[in-house]
Parts: C-alpha cells; sequence; structure tokens
C-alpha cells in the first residue's frame, strides 16, 4: 500500500479506536475487587497458655466459633438494599401592565396644520406576562446481596472492602461491583452488613452485549449529535 494512502487510513482508524474508548463510563469501584490472604508460616505454632483468649481464635465470637471477618483477604456478605426517591417542583409566574393617556392643549381651529398638533389626544398601554412551571423527579431501587473480601485494614480497625459478581446470558454479561469501608461492629450474624452501614459506598451495575450495545449510540452519534446541535 502507498505511503499516502496508509497514512488517512490509520488516522481514521486512530481516531475511532480513541472515540470509542472515550465512550466507556469511568468505574465507580476503583479498588481491586479481590485480595489473598497473607501466608501463614508452616512452622509457626499456638502456644497453649491456658488462657481464656487466644491470639489466633481473635476473629472468632465469644460465644460460638463463627470467625469474623479482620484481616485482609477474609469474606463477607454485604446485604445491599438501596432505595432513593426525590422530587423537585418549581413554579412562577409574572404579569405587568401600564397604560399612559395624553390629552392636547387644543386650541386650535380645526382644519387647519395646527390643529393636526395641538389638537392631538394620546394614548399608548402596554402589557406582558410570564408563567412557568417545572417539575423533576427521581426513584430508584436495587436490592440484592454480593459476596465482597476485605481489602485492606485502615489503622482504626475498620475494613475496605469490594467485591464482584458477573452473570452471562445470551451473548451479555451483568456484571455487579461493590465497595465501601465496613466498621466491624455493624457486621451482623452470618458476617453480613448492610449497604446502609457502609461508609462511602460505591455500587454500579454494568451491561455488556449485543442487547446494552443496541440500547446506546455509538461514538459517531453521540459526536455528531453534540456538534450538529447548534441551534
Amino acid at each position: 500500500m502507498p505511503a499516502q494512502h496508509f497514512r488517512p487510513t490509520l488516522l481514521v482508524a486512530t481516531c475511532t479506536v480513541l472515540a470509542a474508548c472515550s465512550s466507556v463510563p469511568p468505574s465507580l469501584v476503583n479498588v481491586p475487587v479481590v485480595a489473598k490472604p497473607p501466608t501463614t508460616p508452616m512452622f509457626l505454632e499456638q502456644p497453649a497458655n491456658g488462657a481464656i483468649f487466644q491470639a489466633h481464635m481473635a476473629n472468632s465470637a465469644l460465644f460460638s466459633g463463627e470467625r469474623r471477618p479482620r484481616a485482609i483477604g477474609d469474606t463477607m456478605k454485604v446485604d445491599i438494599a438501596e432505595s432513593l426517591r426525590a422530587t423537585q417542583k418549581q413554579t412562577g409566574e409574572t404579569s405587568r401592565e401600564s397604560k399612559l393617556a395624553s390629552k392636547g392643549p387644543g386650541g386650535a381651529k380645526p382644519g387647519t396644520a395646527l390643529a393636526s398638533l395641538i389638537n392631538v389626544d394620546a394614548t399608548a398601554s402596554g402589557s406582558d406576562s410570564f408563567k412557568g412551571s417545572g417539575n423533576a423527579e427521581t426513584a430508584n431501587s436495587f436490592n440484592a446481596q454480593l459476596a465482597v473480601t476485605v481489602i485492606n485494614v485502615l489503622p482504626n480497625g475498620h475494613l475496605l472492602v469490594a467485591g464482584e459478581r458477573s452473570i452471562g446470558l445470551a451473548g451479555g454479561v451483568t456484571t455487579l461491583r461493590f465497595s465501601g469501608i465496613v466498621d466491624p461492629h455493624d457486621i451482623g450474624a452470618g458476617n453480613v452488613v448492610a449497604s446502609k452501614d457502609v461508609v462511602n459506598a460505591n455500587l454500579e451495575s454494568v451491561a455488556r452485549g449485543d442487547v446494552s450495545e443496541a440500547n446506546s449510540r455509538t461514538w459517531l452519534q453521540r459526536v455528531l449529535a453534540r456538534t450538529l446541535s447548534i441551534w
């Protein structure tokens, strides 16, 4: 292929790839969704000192053998129950009316040129009005349960957790991701925490596949819609 034909083709291909990449929305969950637990040396022995508190049992509940998540790599469940409803309504109305009347001084003989200037009565009136209203309503609801992994342990003991779950069906993939900071005291039975107790919670549901692509505009359609909307 000649160089003069290769360069325009390469430029178009590069612009196409850049535009397609820029159309992908950024992910809300910007932390790793999995972390491996640190390995324990095989030769480490647990001292049997006869005390009630045992260091290797610190992650267990006092009156049960249920192990609480405390370290990197531990798992737990997040009960996602999010509901958001917001309503906004605005109404505005204004009106104005003005009138002006002026009577000529008169005295000039009718039919003369001076009478057309002195004997004329002038009136003027004007009015304007405006009425506008707006109404916006948003309602979102999300219910699910997702297993997450402890990614990091903060200095105050709180846990940074994250996880994802992907489901493929009919050529499409739906991925649910979650991340946030959990206070260990908010973890209930079964190692489950409610999403409303998670700090800085990020929840996203991303779909990929033929159905998702058919339900969204291509990058070229978005570019044309932005560049041609000049009126």
